[in-house]
């Protein structure tokens, strides 16, 4: 795993396309129980070159039911995005992750997690990438979140940006988070 990380790390195959240059952000290893796969790191967490660094990590933290120790210790999360280098700033929030990335890189780093017990797809990047054959929205997708268990969990992006898509869906927040925080702690354990 070390050496496909430090390969993933070095990795400029789309350096052209980022306005500020290659930072592969990501964090896992082969004892990696619960795996992240969020969209691509924002400007905040490329300057940081620390993952889920900003205000969506806190917000994911909190949806999550853990503290930062718990969260960053990769025995426990794994972080693996769709695309990993910051893809530049947008209209309304970052531009989409590369599409490079997933394909190239996902299905080594699987092969290598041997503890692995639940994949989180945060956002509708993930979940097209992970769940191609339902056409179903995102919105449908985390509401039906158990058809996907044990394997996936489709969540909404914890982004500041993303609030209105949470003030339209309180179901969200008041009875899905529950469940997923009592799934965390019980793979934790």
């Amino acid at each position: 795993m070390e050496s496909l990380l430090q390969e993933i790390r070095s990795c400029k195959v789309c350096a052209n396309y980022l306005p500020l240059g290659p930072r592969p952000i990501l964090e896992v290893t082969p004892n990696s129980k619960i795996l992240l796969v969020g969209q691509a790191p924002g400007r905040v967490v490329h300057e940081s070159g620390t993952a889920w660094s900003d205000q969506s990590g806190k917000k994911l933290r909190e949806w999550l039911g853990v503290d930062e120790e718990t969260f960053y210790d990769t025995a426990n999360f794994g972080i693996v995005p769709m695309a990993f280098c910051y893809p530049g700033k947008g209209k309304t929030g970052d531009l989409p992750p590369r599409k490079e990335c997933a394909p190239l890189w996902h299905q080594p780093v699987l092969d290598q997690l041997e503890n692995l017990q639940l994949v989180l797809l945060i956002g509708s990047y993930a979940t097209h990438y992970y769940l191609p054959d339902d056409p179903r929205n995102l919105t449908d997708k985390v509401g039906d979140f158990e058809s996907f268990l044990p394997k996936y969990w489709p969540l909404p992006h914890p982004s500041p940006v993303n609030r209105f898509w949470r003030s339209k869906n309180p179901w969200f927040e008041e009875s899905v988070v529950s469940k997923l925080q009592l799934k965390v702690q019980e793979i934790l354990m």
